[in-house]
């Protein structure tokens, strides 16, 4: 299936492959309320509806004037009108901007006046928000409400699009095509803004090559076949399952809120399709994991589970894997939104082999580069690097910022040169270029990648340089310990190192000082943890908004130095 060169890139074109080979199969399946006895009910589109409402909407997007190269933000809970409304959005050429609509309302005040959207497609609630606080106001031409029989008329509606597309449709000659966009493989097709868990989120601009190359890469490293039903608990990966020819499965949850999960609405929705694929946070995994293995429920049908977004824990893992029959597995993908997937590693591999290298504080592997990824470790530094040379290269074993060039790299952040200049080394000699990914890692003499923390969060101190995972391993290893993370507090002038610690069950003070005296006596195995003197108990982590996993250490380290003082 790859891309032919008559047909320039388009994500929206594999929706229509599949609507060909296999029409009925259901598509999307959404979840529409319950019935008075209690049970979930369903509503759902097959592959040819669902291109036929993506034909619509996008034959009336040229109508009602959001044309080719048009911006336009898309706030709308996932579902059939969410589906329907991004693949036309493909089609017609119309870049979509999709924004985290849980990272608080200063933050999407933010991303929507950076990305100056033309065009904003909302629920009533996001519409409303936008007009209370001006968001776009500069910039926004035109306003629709995606709602089922919405009423009033200051807005124009998705269904208004929709007729005016079938409309247009009826009139036109059968071979005219729908609008599309130009066979530029550089061209902005998607906005996609990182969640600004180190930093001010920023937009990655995506094209539909990287959105082709994502799609191919999945497929092939996991063996996805279509006909597989794929559990979507995260709102941009659920665009890649009609993509690869799975039907999506939409659960009842709060995606802005997966650490907070209600596993048995999960559970009841795999016992009702039998999917075969999900994907998932660490923190919902978490949930999920011990939910059904302390009810007994075994998760036969999936073939693979997909958790991304942070490092999973060996224990998260564990858990999980012993719901899956073999030769299931879960894996872990490492990438980022500028960058995704780079690499990846099974749950056996890592359980059998590389956990006691984490619990040593050698870092957490995240396995081998897939096929047409470049991965360089790189000297460290904050400052930019214009262009790519042989000298910044470290050898195996040593530390450094990961970067990596491929097909699946972002070329820019929208409108933001200062933040695209700090994360891009251009490579005159290969027409191409290299993506910082911000994160420290190695590679070992097999070619696995190891990945020891964020650049943003090392904690130098007088006399050395501490990476977080390397250090956390070590202090996550006791079965006491939920997450361990360390954070930088200035004191009398100097940085020391603190370790925050989330006990897996509240503790009185004799329990904080028993395991305190255990967490140092293991400390001072190594020699990277042994000037470790300070631990602070956390009742809860503070993480990042989009996968409730990454921890938020900035947040964490202004708590801890009013603990140390």
């Amino acid at each position: 299936m790859a891309t032919t060169v008559e047909e320039p890139p388009n994500i929206a074109r594999h929706l229509r492959l599949m609507a060909m080979r296999q029409p009925h199969r259901h598509a999307v399946v959404v979840p529409e309320g319950r019935s008075p006895g209690g049970r979930p009910r369903y509503a759902h589109m097959t592959y040819r509806q669902l291109d036929a409402e993506a034909d619509a909407i996008a034959h009336g997007l040229a109508v009602a004037g959001v044309v080719r190269g048009s911006r336009a933000a898309v706030m709308v809970r996932p579902g059939l009108d969410f589906f329907a409304l991004t693949f036309a959005a493909f089609r017609a050429g119309v870049t979509p901007i999709l924004i985290d609509p849980g990272m608080g309302l200063k933050s999407l005040g933010r991303c929507m006046d950076e990305a100056e959207p033309e065009f904003f497609f909302g629920v009533p609630k996001a519409v409303a928000v936008r007009r209370a606080l001006g968001w776009g106001r500069e910039t926004i031409r035109e306003v629709f409400v995606v709602a089922p029989r919405w009423r009033w008329t200051g807005h124009r509606t998705l269904d208004e699009i929709r007729r005016l597309g079938k409309q247009r449709m009826a009139h036109r000659r059968a071979d005219e095509p729908v609008p599309a966009p130009e066979a530029d493989p550089h061209a902005p097709a998607a906005i996609l803004f990182t969640s600004g868990s180190t930093g001010p989120p920023k937009g990655a601009v995506y094209t539909h090559s990287i959105f082709e190359a994502q799609v191919e890469m999945f497929r092939r490293a996991y063996e996805i076949e279509p006909g597989e039903i794929d559990l979507c608990t995260f709102p941009l990966f659920a665009l890649f399952a009609p993509a690869l020819g799975m039907t999506a499965i939409v659960p009842e949850m709060d995606f802005t809120r997966p650490a907070r999960v209600d596993p048995d609405r999960l559970l009841e929705t795999i016992d009702d399709f039998g999917p075969t694929n999900l994907f998932g946070s660490p923190a919902l995994l978490r949930r999920v994991g011990p939910a059904a293995a302390g009810r007994g429920v075994r998760l036969t049908t999936l073939k693979r589970a997909i958790t991304a977004g942070a490092p999973a824990s060996p224990r998260v893992l564990e858990v999980f894997e012993a719901l899956l029959s073999p030769p299931a597995e879960v894996f872990t993908p490492y990438g980022a939104t500028e960058a995704m997937p780079v690499a990846s590693i099974g749950s056996r591999e890592i359980l059998g082999t590389t956990r006691v290298l984490t619990e040593k504080g050698e870092g957490i592997c995240v396995g081998k580069p897939f096929p047409g990824i470049d991965v360089r470790i790189i000297r460290i530094t904050d400052e930019p690097i214009p262009t790519w040379s042989e000298d910044l290269e470290l050898p195996d074993g040593e530390p450094g910022e990961i970067a990596v060039a491929g097909p699946i790299a972002t070329r820019e952040y929208f409108r933001r040169p200062d933040a695209t200049r700090l994360a891009k080394i251009a490579d005159p000699t290969r027409n191409s270029f290299f993506h910082r990914m911000g994160d420290i890692g190695y590679r070992d003499g097999s070619g696995r990648l190891w990945f020891c923390g964020r650049k943003s969060q090392r904690v130098v101190t007088a006399d050395t340089t501490l990476f977080t995972i390397c250090c956390e391993g070590v202090f996550g290893a006791h079965p006491d310990v939920t997450r361990a993370a360390l954070v930088g507090v200035r004191r009398r002038a100097l940085t020391v190192p603190v370790m925050c610690v989330e006990p897996a069950s509240p503790l009185d003070r004799p329990g904080r000082d028993r395991l305190r005296g255990e967490l140092l006596e293991m400390g001072s195995r190594f020699a990277h943890t042994r000037g470790i003197r300070d631990i602070v108990f956390h009742p809860s982590f503070p993480v990042d908004i989009r996968h409730n996993s990454k921890i938020n250490r900035e947040m964490l380290a202004a708590w801890a130095a009013r603990k140390v003082r």
